[in-house]
């Protein structure tokens, strides 16, 4: 009985760690794996693969990020919405029409899933980041306030530059409360093995 437990349990991390290896990270448990990551971070390169690790871990940063406002508007009920599946079916609906032949399964299903995450990111973003930025005159003029040193002209003649500042503020802050909310995990070695030298 007990070498049936060791046997199952030997079994069961072998299969977690030839699982864990195809990732190059998990959030919260759920896989970003190399070849997904991979494809972003080609089509965000003009199609270059040849990437140092220190490249590469770069993009996973900012691509983690980005994967972790798409958790949020997911936990926010944003993928819900009637809004959101309606714009996602006719996007759909188009790409399958004019792109019949164009993409392979995997490709399709990555640019499917980049939309989709996508308009999750920038709803939420919306929300957010940017709304708050613009319609909030009283956040905005205690953000001017507390950074007054950083600015040489009053808030009325730097306004634009003022409501980027506080947008780059407001997402810095959201993404630590994010990265502090969800566990995330980064295969170093599972990078090491994509890049390139």
């Amino acid at each position: 009985m007990f070498v049936r437990k060791a046997f199952t349990v030997l079994i069961l991390s072998s299969c977690f760690s030839v699982c864990y290896a195809q990732n190059v990270s998990t959030i919260n448990g759920e896989p970003i794996d190399n070849k997904e990551f991979m494809w972003a971070y080609k089509k965000n390169h003009n199609g270059n693969t040849n990437a140092s690790f220190t490249d590469l871990l770069s993009f996973l940063t900012q691509y983690t990020n980005f994967k972790l406002k798409v958790l949020d508007a997911k936990e926010m009920g944003f993928d819900k919405k009637p809004f959101y599946k309606e714009e996602l079916k006719n996007y759909e609906n188009a790409l399958r029409a004019r792109n019949k032949v164009n993409y392979g399964k995997k490709d399709f299903e990555y640019l499917l899933n980049e939309y989709r995450d996508g308009v999750l990111m920038f709803n939420i973003s919306e929300e957010k980041i940017w709304s708050k930025a613009q319609d909030d005159e009283q956040a905005l003029n205690n953000y001017y306030k507390l950074n007054a040193n950083n600015y040489s002209k009053p808030l009325d003649e730097i306004r634009g530059q003022v409501i980027a500042d506080f947008q780059e503020n407001l997402e810095a802050e959201w993404i630590k409360k994010l990265r502090q909310k969800y566990n995330i995990k980064i295969n170093e070695r599972e990078i090491n093995k994509l890049a390139k030298p």
